[in-house]
């Protein structure tokens, strides 16, 4: 034996034998240690087990889901819309199964029924558009994240028996939302409430709409019907899902929540046709009228310019306290009509105006006068609920009537009070300097008398209240002036000839009047006398 081998055998024997002296003492020291029982080193080994397979689990649930990339294949016998995708990666599956959806686009066909309507969408009424990616991945996830255990579950399953996903068609359909919202608008509708139908032929002018029920689309569940019809098929029959709901109303507290509550009524019974049609003509413009809560009516909006083209004729109006010709005459007195109404109703005159000549047709301080100019009737419906007016017109008289809330019991009574009377001033005597009367005065001391003198009156009108027969209340609505009218006489302005002498003259000059006492009775048979009811404006 060489002596290097020597050496290297010497070397090594020593190695071996300070490690087993290092092993005797390890031993030693070991035994030195308490002994643990049989039962801890049990617990001890199945921890450690249980820590590993842990591990072992985790390991593996890694590479799973890791394994789930672009480049990861389909597991064998995977199809997608019955088209096999076995060993395909995800883009190549999305590729193959996006061409075959678009190519079948021109199959696709949804049939949407509502009752009697119906709609068809096909497939080349869409643009076209790619939202099956997600699926796509969805799909190459089955049996590839999750539970290691039923993951392989589900990778055996597929691999020996096959499974066929469904992508719906809506996936690759454009502007889908847009269209079918189209459709839903026509469907869907508001809930009209339950409402009282207002018809002034009949004797009780009031019946009851039942309203329309409310029509609205159940978009989740139609959607869901659509995706799950175009999952299995190309072809789509779906009745759209919709909810009604009916208003709620009960019709016999309707029909009571309406009453009549004034009624109010003027003759017309003298007046000649033109009169009478011109009032027609007004009140036709108010029958029927339904006026919200809070909303406010002008007559003469309502019922339009005083004009012949609008259907109006001349009939007798008052100009500076003389009843003369002008078209729309008459009107005055379908004004007065409303207005009275009103009061007894109890509805909030904003504006009224008094004649220049007490009206004969109603009490002083009850009527109102209407001009185009610068005369109006105005009320505002201060009820909580709507107010309905009726009008009618015949040969003999002009009423209204006003239907409303009720009226829980009262009554009204309208009230006019003579204050005092205004005594005129005679007459006047005016020279036609113009020529005017020529045809009828030319030389001084003839006359003509253009109007007699008016004595005028000042007045106050009441509302009188009243429930179970007793006086609530009363207030005072009016105070008003209709101011006395002289009395004009034209004079001739030419000298007489000499020789001339004229003929009598048959024109009493009328002196200032005297004022006296008289009682309304008295007053009322004046107007009727001076002012009568065929002339009333």
């Amino acid at each position: 034996m060489k002596k290097s081998e020597k050496t290297k055998n010497t070397k090594k024997s020593v190695k071996n034998t300070k490690k087993s002296v290092k092993n005797s003492k390890k031993i030693e020291k070991n035994e030195e240690k308490p002994q643990k029982t049989k039962k801890s080193g049990g617990f001890v080994w199945f921890i450690s087990i249980s820590a590993i397979a842990v591990v072992c689990l985790l390991v593996c649930q890694f590479f799973f889901e890791n394994s789930l990339t672009s480049n990861a294949k389909f597991y064998e016998n995977t199809k997608i819309n019955g088209i096999d995708v076995s060993s395909m990666t995800m883009a190549e599956a999305e590729n193959v199964v996006l061409t075959d959806m678009l190519t079948s686009r021109n199959e696709i066909e949804i049939n949407l029924k509502y009752k009697d309507k119906n709609w068809q969408l096909k497939g080349t009424d869409f643009e076209v558009t790619n939202k099956i990616q997600p699926y796509i991945k969805e799909i190459a996830s089955y049996g590839k994240t999750g539970n290691y255990f039923q993951n392989l579950k589900k990778k055996k399953e597929i691999e020996e028996n096959g499974l066929d996903f469904q992508i719906s068609y809506k996936n690759v359909l454009a502007n889908f939302d847009e269209k079918l919202n189209e459709i839903i608008e026509e469907v869907e509708r508001p809930q009209i409430p339950a409402s009282l139908v207002f018809d002034t032929s009949k004797d009780f002018p009031f019946e009851v709409d039942k309203g329309q029920e409310s029509v609205t689309v159940l978009r989740d569940e139609l959607y869901s019907k659509l995706d799950d019809g175009l999952k299995k098929g190309k072809i789509v029959d779906i009745e759209i899902p919709i909810v009604e709901i009916a208003p709620e109303f009960d019709e016999e507290e309707m029909l009571k929540s309406v009453v009549k509550r004034s009624e109010f009524s003027t003759s017309i019974k003298n007046s000649n046709q033109k009169r009478k049609n011109n009032i027609k003509k007004a009140m036709e413009a108010f029958n029927g009228m339904v006026v919200e809560s809070g909303e406010s009516v002008s007559f003469n909006e309502t019922t339009g310019a005083r004009t012949e083209e609008n259907g109006y004729q001349k009939a007798h109006i008052i100009y500076n306290g003389v009843y003369v010709d002008g078209v729309g005459g008459g009107v005055c007195q379908a004004s007065t009509t409303l207005y009275n109404a009103l009061l007894l109703a109890d509805i909030e005159i904003n504006k009224v105006c008094h004649h220049t000549l007490p009206s004969s047709y109603v009490p002083l301080s009850f009527d109102a006068m209407v001009s185009s100019d610068y005369a109006d009737l105005v009320f505002t419906n201060n009820l909580e609920k709507p107010i309905y007016i009726r009008s009618s017109v015949d040969e003999n008289e002009v009423k209204v009537e006003i239907f409303g809330q009720d009226t829980s019991g009262v009554t009204i009574e309208r009230h006019a009070e003579l204050v005092k009377v205004l005594g005129h001033n005679g007459d006047k005597i005016l020279p036609d300097t113009e020529g005017k009367y020529a045809d009828k005065i030319l030389y001084k001391g003839e006359f003509y008398r253009v109007k007699y003198p008016r004595e005028g009156y000042e007045s106050k009108a009441y509302l009188k209240y009243y429930k179970d027969g007793e006086l609530i209340k009363e207030k005072e609505i009016r105070h008003d002036f209709y101011n006395a009218q002289d009395g004009i006489i034209m004079e001739g302005v030419e000298e007489l000839g000499e020789g001339m002498t004229l003929p009598p003259n048959d024109v009493t000059i009328i002196k200032p009047q005297k004022v006296t006492k008289q009682s309304e009775e008295n007053v009322k048979n004046k107007l009727l006398k001076e002012n009568p009811s065929e002339y009333g404006i």
